[in-house]
């Protein structure tokens, strides 16, 4: 098999068929098994990897934007459930029509001055509108945490974004609105997020996010993923990277130090996430001793009952 021509376009990555055919390369040279074709229209070299967005932001038109859940992915957020397929999803502005495209879930926006900003080359919704355009297809507790990674450690939004870009009347204004009650700024991870938010469903008293704990001396003990402060209890979540032996030791320094202090330190796992029956009956315990111990405190009434 003779060695496929040079091609008149850069081929280390993805390009457009029509491109490449005004620097005259023909049709035959665009068909060789040395190029593959992640999209109608578009031609990358064999074996690249060459995902659909990275395709399709070859082919957008200038009124086009990556939108909801793939906005968000590409913005780095920790997007599940209807998000997380192979559909991507595109917005045109005005009246111009929309991208009819295998795997592209269309929409339309009227509004010339939708809030759109580019990332890693890629055009995209800002932010907060992405968080809303996923209110549409997210349950609440994934759109808290959506909400949690927006205005959290990344920057990428205060909370002032996402109360902007819910519109006075919409399908999912109502939805939205429940989940921006609920999104707080301090959450590190999504496990931290949603474990937050069944603790509340289950009855608790919302807890602070990423509380400092300083001993009687003022000398800082470490940060709760949870606490609730007035009664000393914490929660802590462990994900996988606390089996590492450095974290491991770091993290039994630290509830040694709780303990001393008299903080009740209660730990879950992703197992608790799946089943958490067996977590809310251990922050129960720790709830109804605080109770027992102090019966005039400002929570006393707060110990939810054990679960049926």
């Amino acid at each position: 098999m003779s060695r496929p021509a040079p091609l008149p376009v850069p081929d280390d990555g993805p390009f457009r068929v029509r491109d490449a055919v005004a620097a005259g390369a023909t049709r035959a040279r665009l068909s060789r098994t040395d190029l593959e074709a992640p999209i109608h229209g578009v031609r990358a070299p064999s074996g690249l990897g060459v995902s659909t967005v990275e395709a399709l932001a070859l082919v957008l038109r200038d009124d086009q934007f990556f939108s909801h859940g793939t906005a968000a992915l590409l913005w780095g957020a920790p997007v599940s459930g209807h998000f997380g397929d192979e559909a991507v999803h595109v917005t045109s502005v005005g009246v111009a029509p929309v991208m009819r495209r295998p795997h592209v879930v269309a929409h339309r926006v009227r509004d010339p001055t939708v809030d759109v900003r580019y990332r890693n080359g890629f055009r995209l919704s800002a932010p907060a509108r992405s968080w809303y355009e996923c209110a549409g297809s997210s349950i609440l507790e994934d759109l808290v945490v959506l909400g949690d990674y927006f205005v959290g450690p990344a920057g990428l939004a205060t909370l002032d974004g996402p109360r902007a870009a819910i519109p006075p009347r919409g399908r999912h204004v109502r939805r939205a609105r429940a989940a921006l009650a609920r999104v707080r700024a301090g959450s590190e991870s999504p496990m931290e997020s949603r474990m937050r938010v069944r603790v509340v469903d289950a009855g608790f008293p919302e807890p602070e996010v990423n509380h400092d704990v300083f001993d009687a001396s003022g000398s800082f003990l470490g940060r709760a993923d949870m606490a609730w402060p007035d009664l000393r209890i914490a929660l802590e979540y462990d994900g996988d990277h606390h089996r590492e032996q450095q974290t491991f030791r770091h993290d039994r320094r630290r509830s040694n130090g709780f303990v001393v202090n008299d903080w009740i330190v209660v730990h879950a796992t992703a197992l608790d996430a799946d089943r958490p029956a067996v977590l809310f009956e251990r922050l129960r315990q720790a709830f109804e001793q605080r109770r027992v111990e102090r019966p005039a405190g400002p929570m006393r009434a707060a110990v939810p009952r054990r679960a049926a």
